[in-house]
C-alpha cells in the first residue's frame, strides 16, 4: 500500500454506489470530493430530489459536484483542481471521456456488478439471473476510453441461488463491491496492472425497459420464472388479464404440463395461479399486483378478483 493516503474523488449516484462509498468512509479512506448526477424530479409532486449518493456525503461534510456532462472546460477544470489520486466510479450513470480518466494521478477504477468480461454494460445483474448463470460477482477495473473493457483489478465471486432475485442480488453485490474496493485499495500499487479481459467471452447487458418486462406466454417456463426474478425489483413483470394489468413478483415452475395454448389459466388455488407456458409446463403465480394495489400472494388476489381469470381464461392481452 502506499505510503501516504489516497486523495480520492468517489463518483455514483444510485443506492449501490451509496454502499460502496459507506464502505470507504468507515475504511477512513480521505474522498475529497463527490460526483453524482443532477438532482431528479421524483414522487408524486416531481420535487428534484438528492441521490443516495449526494444524501450520503452532505451528511458527511462531503463536497458534491453535479455536472451534467464534463464536456465544458470549467467541468473539467474544476475536476483538475481536486488534484486527486484516484476517482473511485460506481454507477455514475456517464461514460467518461478520456480527459476525465486522465485527470487523476492513478486515473480512475470502477465496480463493476458482475465477473468481467461475462457481463458489461448497463445491468449486468438483472442479465445475469435472466440468462440462468449460477455465479455473479464483482470487478475492479482499471477504466479505459471502452464500455468496461479496462483491465481487471481484482474480482469478487458470490453464487445467485435459486431464488435469487434481481433485488436480492443488487443487494448482495452492492456490498461485495464495498468489501472489494477497500480490498484493492489495501493493496493499492502504482505498478500493478491487472489482467487483460478476453473480449471473446464479452456480452452486452442491455439497459432494462418496461416494454420488455411483459411476459411472452409463448417463451419455456424456465425462461419466464427467469425473467419475473430478474426484474423483481424493476421493471417488474406483468401480464393482462383481458384489459387489467397484473405485476407478477413471484412465480415457481412446477412439475406439471398441458397442453393448452400458452397463456391459459390452467387452475387456480390458494397456492398461486398456474398459466401454461409455451413448452407446455404450468408456471405457477405467487405473488401479483394489481394496477392501484399493494403487491399480494395468490389467495389474497383470488379473494377479491377470481372473477378476472373466470372471464379472461387466457393472459396476456391488453385489450
Amino acid at each position: 500500500m502506499s505510503q501516504n493516503p489516497l486523495k480520492i474523488i468517489f463518483a455514483g449516484t444510485p443506492d449501490f454506489a451509496a454502499v460502496a462509498l459507506t464502505a470507504l468512509l468507515d475504511a477512513g479512506h480521505d474522498i475529497c470530493v463527490v460526483y453524482c448526477q443532477p438532482d431528479r424530479p421524483s414522487g408524486r409532486g416531481k420535487k428534484l430530489q438528492a441521490g443516495p449518493v449526494k444524501q450520503l456525503a452532505l451528511a458527511h461534510d462531503i463536497a458534491v459536484e453535479q455536472p451534467v456532462n464534463f464536456k465544458s472546460a470549467d467541468a473539467l477544470d474544476r475536476l483538475k483542481q481536486y488534484q486527486a489520486d484516484l476517482m473511485i466510479v460506481v454507477a455514475y450513470g456517464l461514460l467518461l471521456p478520456k480527459s476525465v480518466l486522465e485527470t487523476p494521478r492513478f486515473g480512475c477504477v470502477n465496480i463493476h456488478g458482475s465477473i468481467l468480461p461475462r457481463w458489461r454494460g448497463a445491468a449486468p445483474i438483472q442479465r445475469a439471473i435472466e440468462a440462468g448463470d449460477q455465479e455473479s460477482g464483482v470487478t475492479i477495473m482499471q477504466m479505459d476510453e471502452g464500455l468496461d473493457t479496462g483491465n481487471m483489478l481484482l474480482t469478487r465471486r458470490c453464487a445467485i441461488e435459486a431464488d435469487e432475485t434481481g433485488s436480492s442480488l443488487h443487494d448482495k453485490l452492492a456490498l461485495l463491491g464495498g468489501e472489494a474496493i477497500n480490498a484493492f485499495l489495501a493493496e493499492f500499487s502504482a505498478d500493478y496492472r491487472g489482467e487483460k479481459q478476453d473480449n471473446t467471452l464479452a456480452n452486452y447487458a442491455h439497459k432494462l425497459s418496461k416494454s420488455e418486462a411483459q411476459i411472452d406466454w409463448r417463451r419455456p417456463a424456465v425462461a419466464i420464472e427467469r425473467q419475473i426474478r430478474a426484474f423483481n425489483g424493476w421493471p417488474v413483470c406483468f401480464t393482462y388479464v383481458g384489459e387489467k394489468r397484473l405485476r407478477v413478483w413471484q412465480a415457481k415452475i412446477t412439475s406439471e404440463q398441458s397442453r393448452q395454448s400458452a397463456g391459459t389459466v390452467a387452475n387456480l388455488s390458494k397456492q398461486g395461479i398456474a398459466v401454461v407456458c409455451g413448452d407446455g409446463v404450468l408456471l405457477r403465480l405467487t405473488q401479483l399486483q394489481p394496477d392501484g394495489a399493494k403487491a399480494m400472494d395468490a389467495a389474497a388476489l383470488l379473494n377479491s378478483r377470481r372473477e378476472w381469470f373466470e372471464k379472461h381464461p387466457v393472459l396476456g392481452h391488453d385489450g
